[in-house]
Parts: structure tokens; C-alpha cells; sequence
């Protein structure tokens, strides 16, 4: 099943960095300070700032790749019948 499960799970990934990257630039804009959130290198910059976009980013974009690889498993499991992946095995 992990064969078959490749193509979703690649579009997922595909589709879970774009939502990210859009919503990351939706809530920068109603918290950020400026235009573009600061780049780490990029001049005399607020370290508060640049730590808090970084940590927005990374949730933001670890927010969507999970919940967009639990709805490419569910679509798998609707349209197959088989979860992608095997659960854990209980102790």
C-alpha cells in the first residue's frame, strides 16, 4: 500500500507547503510590523521580531503539512479501503 500511497503523499506535501506559505503571509500580516517578515541576516532587525516570525513559520507550516498528510491517509483509506500505513503494534 506505502507504493500506491506515494503520488498522494507527494501532492500532499506539494499542496501542505503552499497552504503554509499562505497562511504564514496571512497572519504576518495582521501581527508582522512591516511588509515581509524579517530575514534573519537582513540588516539591524529586532531580535523579538525575527525570533517570533521564525517560530510562526515553522508552527504555521508543521500546522498545515499535518493536517493536510491526515486528510491525503483519509481520501487513500475512502477511495482504497486500506490505511497507507500499518498502525503500531500494541505491547
Amino acid at each position: 500500500m506505502k507504493l500506491l500511497y506515494k503520488p498522494f503523499s507527494m501532492f500532499a506535501g506539494q499542496f501542505a507547503t503552499r497552504l503554509g506559505r499562505s497562511a504564514f503571509a496571512a497572519m504576518w500580516a495582521k501581527v508582522g510590523e512591516g511588509e515581509h517578515p524579517p530575514q534573519p541576516a537582513a540588516g539591524r532587525r529586532n531580535l523579538a521580531a525575527v525570533a517570533g516570525s521564525a517560530a510562526l513559520e515553522a508552527a504555521t507550516m508543521a500546522a498545515a503539512a499535518a493536517v493536510v498528510d491526515q486528510l491525503a491517509a483519509r481520501a487513500f483509506h475512502h477511495l482504497l479501503g486500506a490505511w497507507p500505513v500499518k498502525p503500531p503494534e500494541a505491547e
